[in-house]
């Protein structure tokens, strides 16, 4: 078996379901690491390899905000991976002007009962837009902490009807080489494509979002529509959607197709795993003071400090292995 090809652990290996619900009680007792990790597992070798309940402790009880300091607008909107525009950080925010964000269209397929093409109003349509203040941890080792505004995946996908097919749902950003330039160069195979166990995407952390510090996504930021899956490294959060697929099997996603041995399907952010070319324990915060080169360097926390809501989802996976 490939690397890349990860199965959804099975049913003996998810924590039971009262385990979970008495998350926060457990850990009030100190009971909650030992509990999560090995719930499920057949031996020691199958246990996470991460410490399950480390949490930033500004986060608000549901984890929807965080008091951390916030990212600079000039910052957040300045310094941003997204290669469809160019390889460097500054390059988005230079070439981005081309991208036509409305009017919108997204595509829906696969293994559900409602499909077809909805423009972006009705695609969202009726879900209240929310606020959600998320820590954002690249893969190269810097993190933000930013203000969105968007729609809960879960509410949006559940519209859809999934059928007991869906394992899994795939993300496709726009590829119109007329406005982005970037796609001139393979640097990928384009178009970008990412995707999510069904179980991750219907969590309530995830988020698509649809605007940025009170005003709509910029276009550099993946306007009109993202998605933002904070316990995850950044470029799982793929930009500028225009087709959502539920499907059964694990779809193939661009930076695991790209390079496998660095970049795995989950690419829940880590500390105890170590990309193959540098240390993933701690993070430059770019945050308050707008320095970026010299911004000071904090320990990264297990699923980016999310672990306390989303570590009963891989209770049991040996995440140096499914990483």
């Amino acid at each position: 078996m490939n690397r890349h090809d990860y199965p959804r652990p099975p049913p003996s290996e998810i924590t039971p379901e009262g385990v979970y619900r008495r998350r926060r009680e457990l850990m009030g007792l100190g009971l909650a690491s030992p509990l999560l990790a090995l719930a499920g597992c057949a031996g020691a070798e199958d246990a996470p390899a991460v410490a399950v309940p480390a949490s930033a402790p500004t986060d608000t009880p549901d984890g929807f905000r965080t008091r951390e300091p916030l990212t600079t607008e000039r910052d957040a909107t300045t310094y941003n991976n997204f290669y469809e525009f160019g390889t460097g950080k500054a390059d988005p925010a230079k070439n981005a002007q081309t991208l036509r964000p409305s009017p919108w269209m997204v595509v829906v397929g696969g293994e559900a009962e409602v499909t077809g093409v909805f423009p972006l109003e009705d695609f969202l349509r009726p879900h209240a837009v929310q606020e959600r203040i998320y820590r954002l941890r690249c893969v190269e080792g810097w993190s933000m902490v930013l203000p969105w505004e968007g729609v809960p995946l879960g509410e949006v996908l559940a519209r859809f009807r999934p059928t007991s097919k869906a394992k899994y749902v795939a993300f496709t950003t726009l590829a119109e080489r007329d406005q982005m330039p970037g796609l001139r160069w393979p640097v990928l195979d384009w178009p970008y494509r990412e995707g999510l166990r069904m179980d991750e995407a219907m969590h309530p952390l995830s988020l698509l979002a649809t605007g940025l510090y009170g005003k709509p996504l910029p276009n550099q930021n993946g306007a009109p529509l993202r998605l933002v899956v904070p316990w995850k490294y950044g470029f799982k959060s793929i930009k500028s959607i225009v087709r959502i697929d539920f499907t059964e099997r694990m779809p193939v996603t661009s930076w695991n197709q790209s390079q496998p041995s660095e970049y795995g399907f989950y690419s829940n952010v880590n500390p105890a795993v170590d990309h193959p070319r540098w240390s993933q324990a701690s993070e430059r915060r770019i945050a308050g003071d707008g320095n970026r080169v010299f911004a000071n360097r904090i320990p990264t926390l297990p699923f980016n400090g999310y672990a306390e809501h989303v570590a009963p989802l891989y209770a049991g996976m040996d995440l140096r292995k499914w990483f």
